[in-house]
C-alpha cells in the first residue's frame, strides 16, 4: 500500500483502503476489544455478587446472635392417665404454650394425632395420652 492510500485509510478510517491482512487484524483487534470489555464486565458483576452475598451472609449471622438472653426450649412427651370427669381441654390446659401454638384448638390437634384419636370430646376413663410439653431444662 501506498503512503498516500494509507494516509486516506487512516484520514477516511475506511476498509476500502486496507489490504485483506490489514483488515483480519483491524476486525482481530475489534473483536479482542469486545472479549476484553464482556469479560472485565462479567468480572465486576460477578464481585458485586460476592460482595452482596457477603453481606447477606453477614447480616443473617448478626441478626441469628442478636439475643444474648435465649434460652433454648426442648419439646418433651409425658403420659397422662385420663379420669371420669377429665376433658381434652383440661387435660391439655396445664401443659399448653402459646409460644409454639397459635391456639389451643393446634395444640389438641397435635395430641389426637400422636395419640390416633378421631374425636377429641370421646375420652375414656383410665385411658393413657401422650402429652408434648416444652421445658427449658434438657434432659
Amino acid at each position: 500500500m501506498s503512503d498516500a492510500m494509507r494516509a486516506a485509510a487512516s484520514l477516511y478510517n475506511d476498509p476500502r483502503y486496507y489490504s485483506k491482512s490489514e483488515v483480519r487484524i483491524r476486525k482481530n483487534k475489534i473483536r479482542r476489544a469486545r472479549i476484553f470489555r464482556r469479560q472485565v464486565c462479567l468480572l465486576c458483576v460477578t464481585v458485586a455478587l460476592l460482595i452482596f452475598i457477603g453481606f447477606l451472609f453477614a447480616s443473617t449471622i448478626k441478626s441469628e446472635a442478636q439475643s444474648d438472653t435465649f434460652v433454648p426450649e426442648f419439646k418433651y412427651y409425658k403420659t397422662v392417665t385420663v379420669h371420669s370427669d377429665d376433658t381434652m381441654w383440661n387435660l391439655t390446659q396445664a401443659d399448653y404454650s402459646s409460644e409454639h401454638y397459635d391456639d389451643m384448638q393446634d395444640y389438641i390437634a397435635e395430641i389426637c394425632s400422636i395419640n390416633s384419636i378421631s374425636d377429641p370430646d370421646r375420652l375414656n376413663a383410665g385411658e393413657s395420652l401422650v402429652v408434648p410439653y416444652y421445658s427449658t431444662e434438657f434432659k
